[in-house]
């Protein structure tokens, strides 16, 4: 349920008409020029930029959380999903679609799952190890964060 309100905040955010210079993005811009003038290095295309990053961390983790496969699996969908409103946003007359946006999207999708990633490692809920199978490979219960890894012993290796 949480993923189908982000996505719908986001088809929001990013899918209808863009309002002309309203009083928000007029106040943004002027704390922006303010900030500016204080000798800080921000600019409006810079806060763009992180917006789109921090727009998309929730992605991330929802989409982790929901399909447990690979985090590069979820940057992709991040990805795909961000090209997917880019390429809408070339018929919308108000909107401006640009790869710039696609890059940060994935990357912040990239930080969510990341973000799922460590905390679910460092709490112990992450990937747990399984027995050894048949063919000597130990597997990871569940589908996702990690790799199957052989626990065959060479000859060039010593005994533990």
């Amino acid at each position: 349920m949480a993923l189908v309100v982000y996505l719908g905040a986001v088809a929001l955010v990013t899918l209808r008409p863009a309002p002309e210079d309203d009083e928000t993005l007029g106040l943004a811009r002027r704390v922006i020029e303010q900030l500016a003038d204080l000798g800080l290095p921000v600019t409006f295309d810079g806060v763009e930029a992180v917006a789109n990053v921090v727009m998309f961390v929730p992605f991330g983790v929802l989409v982790g959380l929901l399909l447990r496969r690979p985090w590069w699996v979820v940057v992709l969908l991040g990805a795909g999903t961000s090209t997917l409103i880019e390429t809408v946003q070339r018929w919308l007359p108000t909107r401006y679609a640009t790869v710039q946006d696609v890059v940060m999207n994935t990357l912040g999708a990239a930080v969510g799952v990341l973000a799922l990633v460590l905390v679910s490692r460092r709490a112990g809920t992450g990937v747990r190890s399984r027995p050894v199978d048949g063919a000597g490979v130990r597997r990871r219960a569940g589908r996702g964060w990690g790799r199957a890894r052989s626990t065959r012993r060479t000859r060039a290796q010593p005994p533990t």
